[in-house]
Formats: C-alpha cells, sequence, structure tokens
C-alpha cells in the first residue's frame, strides 16, 4: 500500500506541477492560449509578472519534485494571495468569484507542502545519494 500511495502522491505532484508551470508560461510568454489578462506582463509588473515567475519556476520544481515542500509552500501562498486580493472581493464562494481554480491550487500545493514530493523525485534521488555519501564517510573512518 506504501507503494501505490507513493506512486499515487508523485503522480499528482507531477501534474499539479505541470499544470501551474503551464499557467506561468502562458502568463509571461502568452503561449499555450496566453494569460488569462489577455496580454503578457511587462518584466517586473506588479503582482502579475512575479505571479508568473513563481507558477513556471516554482512550478518547475514541484514537476520534477526538487525542492518541493519549499516550492510547494510558495505556489500555495502565490495562490492564496490571489484568492484574497482577486477573488474574495467578487463574493465569498469560489463558485460565486470564479476563484475555483486558485483555491484547489493553493490547497494542492499546501498538501504538498506537508506530504512531500513522493517516491518519484529529485529530491529521493539526491537524498539517496547524500545518505550513500554520509555511509562511505563513516565506513571509511
Amino acid at each position: 500500500m506504501t507503494k501505490l500511495r507513493d506512486a499515487a502522491l508523485s503522480l499528482f505532484r507531477i501534474v499539479v506541477g505541470l499544470l501551474f508551470a503551464c499557467h506561468g508560461a502562458a502568463t509571461l510568454f502568452g503561449v499555450l492560449g496566453g494569460p488569462y489578462g489577455g496580454t503578457t506582463p511587462s518584466v517586473g509588473q506588479w503582482p502579475d509578472w512575479w505571479a508568473g515567475v513563481i507558477e513556471l519556476g516554482a512550478g518547475g520544481l514541484v514537476l520534477i519534485g526538487l525542492a518541493t515542500r519549499v516550492a510547494a509552500l510558495l505556489c500555495s501562498g502565490t495562490m492564496a494571495y490571489a484568492y484574497f486580493t482577486v477573488h474574495l472581493p467578487k463574493g465569498l464562494f469560489p463558485l460565486q468569484n470564479g476563484g475555483e481554480t486558485a483555491a484547489m491550487f493553493s490547497w494542492s500545493f499546501l498538501m504538498l507542502a506537508l506530504l512531500g514530493s513522493g517516491a518519484w523525485s529529485l529530491d529521493k534521488l539526491v537524498s539517496r545519494f547524500h545518505h550513500r555519501d554520509e555511509n562511505a564517510t563513516v565506513h571509511q573512518m
């Protein structure tokens, strides 16, 4: 059951990270249907350009499973900010204010920040090499 859980968590992380990174690429470069607002933000424009950078960069890290917990926490906070500043003023519930995507991403990334990257990740690979190097050092002493 643990292998199935790790595989499901890894697949969930990969899909959520990919979708978020694609959203960032659309925002920054106008690809994949372009940004929601219709135009790409200029470099440094608050908050759209910065959100796009976080979506692409941190979403990409989540996708490959590198620094997953930190990247996922950043993504979760970004989407919580988007929900409270953009969507909540339009109505209380996500179905009323168009904030379903922001809410779902925020909670999904919070779950990944708490649970980690799963078995299929660069985090696990780095951890294996780190532990192997530590064991080799201990055996040499």
